[in-house]
């Protein structure tokens, strides 16, 4: 059965967390990881500040080969790296055990992801590869990923929980009864990860239901 496991990790133990000594200010997401044969490619927003080298903010790490800017809008920055598979870190051990990235969050203070695996042995996997290589990561839950009524929804756990509050807190009402800052608070998680599982629980909504009509 597929397995969700959320867990946390220090700022600095993470490749990209080398923007924060330059910019404590910003919040990285991951968009999407592609492992491609000897490389890891990374896809994340960096957002909440505005400079004219944000490419720059990134300090040398000895597993990154490059980091470019793909696109920018305001304050928001497309970005795109590449490390080797020979560094082993988070998003090796991630790739290794073929386990998904559903979120990625960070900020100077610590990392936080959510990620999937089809089974409970590969997450396990991932776990003894954390802690055979001493990659620090602290587990806050694990659960098995259950889809709501209607097939094809495949929503997990926390998304569901974050959509159906929004909704009962009056969040998709005109005008707004509620804000992101009031519900994320009332799920004890950032605005940043609550606007990540709002946006990735629509994506399945809308893939399971209108755009498998289409």
């Amino acid at each position: 059965m597929a397995t969700v496991m959320a867990f946390t990790s220090p700022a600095a133990e993470f490749p990209l967390g080398s923007v924060f000594e330059n910019l404590p200010g910003v919040t990285v997401e991951l968009e999407r990881l592609i492992p491609h044969e000897t490389l890891i490619v990374p896809y994340f927003w960096v957002r909440g500040v505005e400079t004219e080298d944000i490419e720059a903010a990134f300090d040398p790490h000895e597993g990154v080969t490059d980091i470019r800017l793909v696109d920018s809008i305001e304050d928001e920055y497309l970005m795109r790296a590449e490390w080797k598979q020979a560094y082993f870190g988070v998003l090796s051990a991630l790739a290794k055990a073929n386990v998904v990235v559903l979120t990625g969050i960070g900020t100077k203070d610590e990392w936080r992801f959510e990620v999937r695996g089809e089974s409970q042995e590969a997450i396990a996997e991932f776990r003894e590869d954390c802690q055979d290589n001493d990659i620090p990561i602290e587990i806050t839950a694990v659960h098995a990923m259950l889809p709501i009524q209607g097939e094809g929804y495949e929503l997990t756990d926390t998304q569901r929980e974050a959509l159906v509050l929004a909704y009962e807190r009056g969040y998709f009402d005109t005008p707004r009864e509620a804000s992101l800052e009031e519900i994320a608070e009332e799920l004890g998680i950032t605005q940043q990860s609550l606007s990540s599982r709002l946006r990735r629980g629509h994506r399945r909504l809308i893939g399971g239901t209108l755009a498998s009509l289409a």
